[in-house]
């Protein structure tokens, strides 16, 4: 097949009277993706024995999509966490039935936090719903959901869990933008890298946000300098009316199975149960 190019290149040259130079340089242009051909990335895997050669080419696209050589050094000797993979195929909760689900989520205890939260926070949940349109009880039902608010949101170094289960091939597509995001997130300063630990899955802060939705939707709602979903709760309940707010939710509208709001719901967590239990609590914590 090459040396049929060659002779079609050389014909041609022949009708363009071109100079030999100008040919030479032209057939080698066009045969050089033939003979070269591209660097083929790392594949992914299903154990750890690709890992290492997955996260050099890895490194590699990082730099190229703007992430800075210092950014990528907490990278150093991060290895396959076997521990993430086993969680991310034992994911318990797309199984229960609502009345179970909701009976595990929504405490007395639960509920009488919830309560005081929304009267220690009141002015700055009034601000933020002027702003986004999310009321404080469903900003406050999502914090206790996820952390207990704040209390549990997870030690595990995000960057690992996110490096194994962007090597890993099961959403290899889905976690590889998570990863590079997290990255951004370190290198803009908004979480140092002891700060920038959480859920298996790589979830940042008090309400759990992947970091692509962190990049996208948090916001610095009390005015430091950088968005804080770790230890601001003022942040982290801005950013998560701002997320809702990002997937469609209208200001005064119902947010039960059916109104309006549901679907924003579904976008915070497309788990049925999850939705109807978020719900169910936020109404409790007007009771």
């Amino acid at each position: 097949m090459i040396g049929h190019i060659v002779n079609r290149m050389k014909q041609a040259g022949r009708r363009m009277g071109c100079r030999s130079g100008f040919k030479a340089g032209l057939v080698a242009a066009l045969l050089a993706p033939l003979v070269a051909g591209p660097a083929l990335a790392a594949p992914c895997g299903n154990d750890a024995a690709g890992f290492d050669a997955w996260m050099r080419d890895f490194r590699q696209q990082a730099v190229s999509q703007g992430i800075s050589p210092a950014a990528l050094r907490p990278l150093d000797g991060v290895t396959y966490d076997t521990k993430v993979i086993s969680l991310d195929r034992n994911q318990k909760h797309f199984k229960m039935s609502f009345e179970e689900f909701s009976r595990n989520r929504i405490s007395k205890g639960r509920i009488a936090k919830g309560k005081q939260m929304l009267q220690r926070y009141a002015s700055a949940l009034a601000q933020i719903e002027r702003r986004y349109g999310v009321p404080g009880p469903i900003l406050v039902a999502i914090w206790g959901m996820e952390t207990d608010y704040g209390a549990n949101i997870g030690n595990m170094p995000i960057l690992r869990s996110l490096s194994t289960l962007s090597y890993d091939c099961r959403r290899s597509d889905f976690f590889t933008p998570q990863l590079l995001d997290a990255l951004r997130i370190y290198q803009r300063g908004d979480l140092t890298l002891d700060e920038m630990r959480g859920a298996w899955a790589g979830e940042i802060g008090q309400t759990q946000f992947l970091a692509s939705s962190y990049v996208k939707f948090a916001v610095d709602f009390d005015g430091d300098g950088r968005a804080d979903l770790v230890r601001s709760p003022t942040d982290v309940l801005a950013s998560t009316a701002n997320y809702l707010r990002g997937y469609g939710w209208r200001a005064g509208a119902g947010w039960g199975p059916g109104e309006p709001n549901y679907q924003a719901l579904l976008g915070w967590n497309k788990a049925e149960v999850y939705a109807r239990t978020l719900g169910v609590f936020a109404g409790m914590l007007t009771q």
